[in-house]
C-alpha cells in the first residue's frame, strides 16, 4: 500500500538521506518532507491533466448573484485545483466562465457540469508513475537544505526530469484525444 511517508522516504532515497516515520517527526529529514509534500503534491496535480484526478460536478448556482459582470456564479468544489473542458471530445471556443478565487462566474444556467483537476491525497488513488515523479520533485525540492550538493541537486534534477515525462507518457496512452479547437474563421463561415 502506498503511503504519504512511502513518497517522502523514495524522495529521501533519492538524496542518500535517512528516511523518515512519520511525517511530523522533529527531525530534519521529518520537517523538509512536511514542508515540501502537500505544496508540491498540488503543484504537480495542477501543472498537469492526470487521469486519476480527473473529476466532474453539477454545481448549483450560489444564491446571490454577481455584483456586476456575468449573471451567476458559482462556488467551486473544495477540492477543485484547475478546471477542464466539460467535453474533451468538443475542444470549443465557446465557454465564458471566468475564475476569480473559489468562484466561477458565467451566464450559463444553473446546474453548471464541470470538469477539473480535484485534489487526491491519497496516495493509493494516484498512479504508482505520479508518485514516482512526486518523489522525484521532492528530491530536487529538499535536495540543498538535506545534502547541500550541487551534484546532487543535478541528478535529482534529471531524475525528475526522465520520471516526469515518462509519467506524463504513460498518462497521455491512457487519454482520448480530443479535437482541435475550430478556429473562428471556419465557424463564421456556417
Amino acid at each position: 500500500m502506498a503511503s504519504v511517508v512511502g513518497i517522502c522516504n523514495a524522495a529521501l532515497q533519492k538524496l542518500g538521506a535517512e528516511r523518515i516515520n512519520d511525517l511530523t517527526e522533529d527531525t530534519a529529514n521529518g520537517r523538509s518532507c512536511n514542508a515540501a509534500y502537500e505544496r508540491l503534491r498540488d503543484a504537480e496535480l495542477r501543472a498537469h491533466t492526470w487521469n486519476f484526478a480527473k473529476t466532474r460536478a453539477s454545481l448549483p448556482a450560489d444564491a446571490d448573484a454577481p455584483i456586476f459582470g456575468k449573471a451567476r456564479s458559482f462556488t467551486l468544489p473544495a477540492e477543485w485545483l484547475r478546471m477542464l473542458s466539460p467535453y474533451p471530445e468538443m475542444n470549443s471556443n465557446d465557454l465564458d466562465w471566468e475564475i476569480e478565487g473559489r468562484k466561477l462566474y458565467t451566464n450559463d444556467s444553473a446546474p453548471l457540469q464541470i470538469r477539473y483537476v480535484k485534489q487526491v491525497t491519497d496516495p493509493n488513488e494516484m498512479d504508482a508513475l505520479f508518485r514516482e515523479a512526486l518523489a522525484s520533485r521532492m528530491a530536487v525540492d529538499m535536495c540543498e537544505e538535506i545534502t547541500q550538493s550541487n551534484t546532487k541537486r543535478q541528478l535529482a534534477q534529471d531524475d525528475y526530469k526522465k520520471a516526469l515525462a515518462e509519467a506524463r507518457r504513460t498518462n497521455a496512452i491512457e487519454s482520448i484525444a480530443g479535437e482541435p479547437p475550430e478556429d473562428q474563421w471556419i465557424t463564421v463561415r456556417a
